[in-house]
């Protein structure tokens, strides 16, 4: 995109925000002077503006004409009913599944030109008319020539040129942002917008999001709390998507439920539960649950199950940001704040000179007031902006690979309080991180890393002779050598290289031992005592070698 593009672009965001009568939002904004001075005079700002309708539906309407980005804005504020007006939260909802869907004539072209064959060849039978459509992509109902009922998932054509599109604005803002506004160095503001890219575009792709499917639908195989449909592959392309039809009450219509009879609180606590175990027993997270993608089961009522669709959108992280956020999260809730503040001095997430005190005071601070409360007696949007205060006075630096996770939590934070404003989300959660915590820092978890690790261990030892070898050479024939002082030189001084020889082979062996002693603990057949025997004289054999102070030989 071009620089006169980029223009253009942002000329059309301010023209859409006008045409809908928001200008009064730019208004109320603490802009530069000379920015409002440019605004008043840009062509955008001579359209006709459209105050009739309610503020709210306003609202939508630019966010659906802004195009897709807009519309996940849209779609993850609209999770958070209690940091919003009450008339635009709820107009935002009709962003996550009911966004104008494009003509269902498209969609069969677009599936007949994927698979290079008739609808009517792929499905027994095939709705034109949608389902739902959301703002990458619509579903339409099918059946398969087993009688098995599916959707169909079709991207919206020309999505991702709109979406690239898009992500230059956001590139171009960003980098201005970084330029001229103090705090970005802190909020990273180019590294969250190239994170949001990655996931983004991976979304766009439905072979992706069918393999993530799968891959959650196997580690929730035969769960009572949650079901994820079955893919079917043979009827998947980058652009089309089937799996089975999920039929059942969406999560935030409180009215089916109750009248359902669902164990309400049991179902909010369940989902609790699920995002937990997702993060840190499977590292592996639907990160796009939002209502419009949540279902419930209820046909046993006093155990109702989550059904969950969409998985454009998964997060991971690596086993050391996962064991900080465990470790953070537990120290959250025995109220260790000084382990919270050393735990974010140990990642590196506040500077390395930053006073561990100071941080602990002001953690205080803002989280003790939030416990033994439940959620509807908590502003949670009112703590963000306290921790944000928090971090911006100790320089603590956005970490891009969370924002998923907290987004995340934030839905689920949402989802919990429409549910059952009651669920004390952090006892819902510290079993399933004390679980997982113990899990990973017990023995079987050191025998499972070790036969994880198991080929690398095995080609070490395959080398073990080899590496002996070479060094019993060495040894041999390095102390003739050493007998003879080179010119200049004095019999002190080989004696001194003699002895480092000798640590040094010593310390190489022990080694070599222990890499063995570890190898036989981590074969399932092999005695565990000759292993630990093994290691054992090893580190003896490394301990002859270590330098002991001045001494020499």
């Amino acid at each position: 995109m071009t620089r006169l593009q980029l223009f253009v672009r942002l000329l059309g965001i301010q023209r859409v925000l006008y045409r809908h009568g928001l200008d009064e939002l730019l208004e109320s904004a603490r802009l530069p002077g000379s920015l409002r001075f440019v605004l008043a005079l840009s062509p955008a700002a001579w359209v006709t503006r459209d105050r009739t309708r309610p503020r709210a539906e306003r609202i939508r309407q630019a966010l659906e004409d802004l195009g897709p980005i807009f519309v996940k804005f849209g779609q993850s504020l609209s999770t958070r009913q209690d940091l919003l007006p009450p008339d635009v939260g709820a107009e935002l909802t009709k962003l996550q599944d009911q966004v104008p869907p494009f003509p269902g004539e498209q969609a069969r072209r677009e599936i007949e030109q994927a698979f290079g064959q008739p609808v009517e060849a792929l499905y027994a039978e095939f709705t034109t008319e949608a389902l739902a459509a959301a703002s990458i992509a619509q579903v339409h109902a099918a059946r398969l020539r087993d009688g098995q009922d599916v959707v169909v998932k079709v991207l919206r054509p020309g999505i991702r040129q709109l979406i690239e599109r898009d992500l230059e604005v956001m590139y171009a803002v960003s980098r201005l942002v970084s330029r001229y506004w103090p705090e970005a160095r802190r909020l990273r503001p180019v590294a969250v917008v190239a994170e949001y890219e990655k996931t983004i575009l991976d979304e766009l792709d439905l072979l992706r999001e069918a393999a993530n499917a799968q891959q959650l639908r196997r580690n929730w195989q035969g769960s009572p709390i949650i079901y994820v449909p079955e893919v079917y592959f043979d009827w998947c392309r980058t652009n089309v998507l089937t799996q089975e039809r999920i039929r059942g009450i969406n999560i935030d219509d409180l009215d089916a439920l109750r009248a359902a009879r669902v164990n309400i609180p049991k179902l909010a606590a369940n989902g609790v539960e699920i995002f937990f175990t997702q993060v840190f027993r499977d590292n592996f997270f639907h990160a796009d649950m939002h209502p419009g993608n949540i279902f419930v089961d209820a046909t046993d009522p006093e155990n109702p199950r989550y059904c969950a669709v969409d998985f454009g959108i998964v997060g991971t992280l690596t086993e050391t940001d996962r064991r900080y956020l465990a470790g953070n999260f537990l120290a959250f809730f025995d109220r260790d704040y000084y382990r919270v503040a050393k735990l974010h001095v140990d990642s590196g997430w506040v500077p390395a000179g930053t006073r561990v005190d100071e941080l602990e005071s002001a953690v205080r601070t803002v989280c003790e007031p939030i416990f033994q409360k439940p959620l509807k007696e908590i502003s949670f949007g009112l703590v963000l902006l306290q921790l944000i205060g928090v971090a911006r006075r100790f320089n603590m630096e956005v970490q891009p690979q969370l924002i998923l996770l907290q987004k995340t939590l934030v839905q689920i934070e949402g989802l919990g309080r429409v549910l059952y404003p009651d669920l004390d989300i952090w006892q819902t959660g510290k079993p399933v991180l004390k679980a997982w915590m113990l899990e990973q820092t017990g023995p079987k978890a050191t025998l499972k890393r070790l036969r994880r690790d198991w080929p690398d261990l095995r080609y070490a030892l395959e080398r073990l002779p080899q590496v002996a070898r070479r060094l019993v050479d060495e040894a041999l024939e390095k102390p003739a050598a050493a007998a003879a002082p080179a010119p200049g030189g004095s019999l002190p001084d080989a004696a001194a290289q003699l002895a480092a020889d000798r640590r040094r082979w010593l310390a190489t062996v022990g080694g070599s031992l222990v890499i063995a002693g570890a190898v036989w603990v981590g074969l399932a057949a092999a005695p565990a005592g000759f292993g630990w025997l093994l290691g054992g004289t090893g580190l003896v054999v490394a301990g002859l070698g270590w330098p002991r102070g001045s001494r020499q030989g």
